[in-house]
C-alpha cells in the first residue's frame, strides 16, 4: 500500500507538471520567423551590408611600390616579400563574398512573402521593392569584388570569372559549381544592376510633394514614399550607387587584363561613368574641398539630416567615433605606432607645384638639396616628411631625429615618411588622454568617378575627344590638378598631346588622388604594370638624403590575377588560376 501511495503520488505530480519534463522550445529563431518580424526578415539584407569590403580601411598599399609597414606580422608585407600563395592570401574575398551572396539570395527568394508593414498594405509594398532593389545591387557589387580579386586565366588561356550563384542552396545542393566565364560575370553584374534600378530611387530623400515622387513612384502618397524612401535611409545603396558600380565594373573589364576576355569596351566604361558625373552636374561639380574629405573640418560638417552628406562623398559607411587609425599611424612622438610608411616612389611620384615631373630637369625647378620645397600641395596633405608639422609637432626623420627617425624604434618608420591622408590631427592617442573623433569608410567618392572617365574617355577617344559628351578627359584631369593647388595656366598638361602620355598622367594622378584607399594593388595589376617595382626609402644626415631600397617585392608575372582558395579548388575540383 505505502508502494501505491508514492507511486500515485509521482503520476499527480507529474502529470501536473508535464513541463517539467517536456522539452522547452529554444529561443533560437528559425526562418519561417521572417514572415511576421520584418526586422528580422531585413536582418538577412544587413548580413550583407556588414559584408561590403570597402567597410574598413585596407592599406594594401603596403604590398605595392606606394608603402611598406612596420608590422611584422602584416599578412601585406608577407604577400609583397614572396610568400603569397592559394593557402595564404591575404586579399581573398572568396567567404566573404559569397557569404553575402548566400544571403542575398535567400533575401531575394523571400521577401515577397514577408509582412513588410502592418500598418499600410501600401508600405508593404514600397519596402519591398526598396529591399529587392538593395539586394540586387548589392549581390552586383559582391560579384564584382569577387571578380577583381579572383577572376583570371585558366592554364588553358581562358578568362574565368568565378561560378555565377543565383539560387538559395540548402543541405542537399550541388555546390561543386564550375566557374563561369569572365564575360559571364560581366553580364550578370549588369542584369543585377539594372533590375536594381526598376526598384530604387537615384537617391534617398524626402518629397515635399506629389511632384517631387519619380514617375514609377508617382501613384503613392508622399508619407508613404517618405517613410520608405526619405532621408532616413541615407547611405544605403540607391539607384545612383548602382550607376557608380556599373562604372566601376566596366572600368575594370576594358582593363588590358581583362580587355580580350569581355565585350566591355573603353566607350562603354566612359559612358557609365559620364552618367555618373553628369548625374551631379558636370565636371563643375568636382568639390574643391574633396581631396581633403578625411580633414575635421570635412567630417564633422557632414549633414547627417537631409540630402548627400559631402559633395564628394557619394557613399560611405557609418559614422564611429574612435581614435585606433591614428594610433596605428602616427609617429611615435605622438604616441602611434606608425604602421604605414610611404615610400619614396610614392613620395618621387607627386609633381612640382608648377606642374611638371621633378624628373624634368628644364622645367620643373625641383632642387635634390631641397626635395620638399615647391611641391604638389597634394604631397603634404598625404605625407608627413622631415620637418612637417603634425598634430602641433614637428617630426624629425633625419638620422638623429630621435624617436621618428628611420627605425629607431620598432614602431618608428622604414622609409623616412609617415602617413597623414585618412588621419585626424586632433585626436590624442596619448594614454593618459585617449581623445577620439569622428570617423567615416569611403565606399565610392565621386573623385574615383572622374577619373575612371578620364582613364576610359582617353582610351575611348584620346586626350581632347569627347564622344557624346560635354568634356574630355583633359577636361577632367584639369579640373582635378586646379583642385589639388597645381599653378595655372597648367603648363604640363598643356604640353601633353598623345594619348600614351596622358594614360602616364592619368594613371598618376589616379595614384596621387585615390593612395591609400585600397586602389593601387588592383590599379598595377589591370593595368598590366611591373609589380617588382622595390620600396624604397630615404635616409636623412646632415642634410644629405640617401635613397636605397627598403624591401623588395617579389612578384611572378601570374601575379597579375590573384588566386582562388586552395581548399575551393580541393573541394569542388573548379580551375585554379594560372601559376598557382
Amino acid at each position: 500500500m505505502k508502494y501505491l501511495l508514492l507511486l500515485l503520488t509521482v503520476v499527480v505530480v507529474f502529470s501536473g507538471c508535464e513541463d517539467l519534463i517536456e522539452p522547452a522550445d529554444d529561443n533560437h529563431r528559425i526562418l519561417e520567423d521572417i514572415y511576421d518580424d520584418p526586422v528580422f526578415a531585413e536582418g538577412i539584407l544587413m548580413n550583407a551590408y556588414t559584408r561590403i569590403p570597402t567597410g574598413s580601411y585596407s592599406f594594401n598599399d603596403a604590398a605595392t611600390d606606394d608603402a611598406v609597414t612596420n608590422d611584422k606580422f602584416s599578412g601585406y608585407l608577407n604577400m609583397a616579400t614572396g610568400q603569397w600563395s592559394s593557402i595564404n592570401n591575404p586579399v581573398d574575398q572568396w567567404e566573404n563574398s559569397y557569404t553575402a551572396i548566400m544571403y542575398l539570395n535567400r533575401f531575394l527568394a523571400e521577401t515577397d512573402e514577408v509582412n513588410w508593414s502592418y500598418r499600410s498594405d501600401t508600405a508593404r509594398i514600397l519596402f519591398n521593392y526598396r529591399h529587392k532593389g538593395e539586394a540586387y545591387a548589392l549581390r552586383a557589387l559582391f560579384m564584382l569584388n569577387l571578380l577583381q580579386t579572383h577572376g583570371g586565366y585558366s592554364p588553358g588561356g581562358e578568362l574565368l570569372g568565378v561560378p555565377i550563384i543565383n539560387e538559395v542552396l540548402e543541405d542537399g545542393s550541388d555546390f561543386r559549381k564550375p566557374r563561369n566565364t569572365f564575360e559571364e560575370c560581366m553580364l550578370q553584374i549588369y542584369s543585377d544592376l539594372a533590375e536594381a534600378e526598376n526598384y530604387l530611387p537615384l537617391d534617398y530623400a524626402d518629397a515635399d510633394t506629389v511632384f517631387d515622387l519619380p514617375a514609377k513612384y508617382n501613384s503613392f502618397s508622399v508619407e508613404e514614399y517618405n517613410r520608405v524612401f526619405g532621408d532616413v535611409n541615407m547611405q544605403r545603396i540607391s539607384g545612383r550607387i548602382a550607376k557608380a558600380v556599373r562604372a566601376k565594373a566596366a572600368l575594370l573589364a576594358a582593363s588590358p587584363a581583362f580587355s580580350e576576355g569581355t565585350s566591355t569596351t573603353w566607350e562603354d566604361a566612359a559612358n557609365y561613368a559620364a552618367e555618373v558625373i553628369d548625374l551631379n552636374g558636370g565636371v563643375s561639380s568636382l568639390d574643391p574641398k574633396g581631396a581633403l574629405f578625411f580633414k575635421s573640418t570635412n567630417v564633422d560638417a557632414i549633414n547627417l539630416t537631409r540630402g548627400r552628406d559631402q559633395g564628394e562623398m557619394m557613399w560611405r559607411g557609418s559614422i564611429y567615433t574612435g581614435y585606433n587609425l591614428e594610433q596605428d599611424n602616427f609617429p611615435p612622438s605622438l604616441y602611434g605606432r606608425g604602421r604605414i610608411n610611404p615610400t619614396q616612389n610614392l613620395v618621387d611620384a607627386f609633381p612640382m607645384e608648377n606642374g611638371y615631373p621633378i624628373t624634368d630637369a628644364a622645367n620643373s625647378g625641383y632642387d635634390p638639396a631641397n626635395p620638399y620645397n615647391n611641391r604638389d600641395p597634394r604631397l603634404a596633405n598625404t605625407i608627413v616628411v622631415n620637418g612637417s608639422t603634425m598634430a602641433g609637432k614637428v617630426i624629425n626623420t633625419s638620422t638623429n631625429g630621435g624617436d621618428d627617425a628611420v627605425d629607431y624604434l620598432k614602431t618608428s618608420t622604414r622609409t623616412g615618411y609617415y602617413l597623414r591622408k585618412l588621419l585626424r590631427e586632433d585626436v590624442n592617442v596619448d594614454p593618459t588622454v585617449m581623445l577620439g573623433k569622428k570617423h567615416y569608410p569611403v565606399h565610392i567618392r565621386y573623385t574615383e568617378i572622374f577619373l575612371a572617365y578620364a582613364e576610359a574617355a582617353n582610351e575611348a577617344w584620346g586626350p581632347d575627344g569627347k564622344g557624346p559628351h560635354a568634356y574630355s578627359a583633359r577636361d577632367v584631369i584639369a579640373a582635378i590638378r586646379s583642385r589639388a593647388g597645381i599653378t595655372q595656366p597648367d603648363s604640363y598638361l598643356a604640353s601633353i598631346s598623345s594619348k600614351e602620355d596622358m594614360r602616364a598622367l592619368i594613371q598618376n594622378e589616379r595614384r596621387l588622388e585615390l593612395c591609400f584607399e585600397g586602389f593601387r594593388f588592383w590599379d598595377l595589376r589591370r593595368w598590366k604594370k611591373d609589380l617588382t617595382e622595390p620600396a624604397m626609402g630615404v635616409r636623412i644626415t646632415d642634410g644629405n638624403f640617401v635613397v636605397s631600397t627598403v624591401e623588395k617585392r617579389l612578384y611572378e608575372d601570374y601575379m597579375v590575377y590573384p588566386p582562388l582558395p586552395y581548399n575551393e579548388v580541393l573541394k569542388t575540383g573548379m580551375v585554379q588560376n594560372n601559376g598557382w
